[in-house]
């Protein structure tokens, strides 16, 4: 059942991407292989300069390793990983570096440190994550939000995690993203709080004028099956057509993107977004190429 397909780096995220100036980025406790190798893939890309923070040591043994000159980057020597978060905060803060990658170094401990308020590294909306899912090189993607740092958000948080993503979806070409608000069913039910959620959402956003298709509450079948809907009676622009799942917490969505990769073969682009970085947020085992289209996305997402 596990799939053995290549994972590729789609070319709608790179042809966005490709239109920016090349951006700096730093790379947080770079000295370890797959880190190394998403920065090289990336300056190859021409979408960043890297600035590297970690053990220099070992930032030019992964060097050294993938046959790769980094005399002409920045590299600043700090061989304790949890100290690494603090310098990339502070560069950021001081606008030395538009994007934070995240190296070899715990989430929590990188987040804990960018959220700190004396950085000012927060926007105006909550951060929340994207997954911008792929299959092909060509395929139209399918966006999941937020499968990694909201963990249980309650409706306001939720509409910030709406805006995030109708902001992305657009920077990527969808100019109207339909928007799924999921639930476990398409009907609201006072014993199901995410459906309850989902009716409150779909009233907001036509009150605010969100640029965006938005209804919910819908089971996944019926989100992106027309003939689920179908069978179903569902009737609405978003029904078997989202370009967008917002889902109802982090289980959800790390389940569905976890379940794309390993069955699927799906490249994960993933980054957080929100505040006044974009941060690129990834798993210790994600393959070289989807880091190479999260610092895509991050790219993507700068203004």
């Amino acid at each position: 059942m596990l799939s053995n397909k290549e994972i590729i780096c789609p070319n709608n995220l790179l042809d966005v991407a490709h239109k920016k100036n090349i951006v700096k980025a730093v790379i947080v406790n770079a000295g370890m292989p797959l880190p190394m190798l998403s920065a090289q893939d990336a300056v190859n890309e021409k979408l960043i300069e890297p600035i590297f923070i970690g053990d220099k040591k070992e930032i030019l043994k992964s060097a050294e390793q993938l046959k790769w000159d980094i005399s002409n980057f920045e590299i600043i020597d700090e061989p304790v990983e949890n100290n690494t978060a603090a310098i990339a905060a502070k560069l950021a803060s001081e606008e030395k570096v538009k994007i934070i990658v995240k190296g070899h170094i715990h989430t929590d401990v990188l987040m804990k440190e960018v959220l700190k308020r004396d950085y000012n590294l927060l926007g105006k909306t909550r951060l929340s994550h994207i997954w911008h899912m792929t299959t092909t090189k060509e395929d139209k993607p399918l966006i999941i939000t937020d499968g990694a740092l909201n963990v249980f958000p309650n409706l306001k948080t939720k509409m910030h995690i709406l805006k995030n993503v109708i902001n992305f979806s657009q920077r990527i070409g969808i100019e109207k993203p339909k928007v799924a608000v999921l639930s476990a069913t398409e009907e609201v039910l006072d014993n199901i709080q995410s459906s309850l959620d989902a009716k409150e959402i779909t009233k907001l956003a036509k009150e605010e004028n969100l640029n965006a298709d938005v209804f919910g509450p819908l089971a996944f079948d019926n989100s992106i099956s027309k003939k689920s809907a179908a069978i179903k009676g569902i009737k609405n622009s978003v029904a078997g057509e989202a370009d967008v799942l917002l889902v109802p917490s982090v289980e959800t969505g790390n389940g569905l993107v976890k379940m794309m990769i390993y069955f699927m073969g799906a490249c994960a682009a993933g980054v957080v977004v929100g505040g006044k970085v974009p941060i690129v947020i990834t798993s210790r085992s994600d393959e070289a190429q989807a880091r190479l289209a999260s610092i895509a996305a991050a790219v993507v997402a700068l203004d």
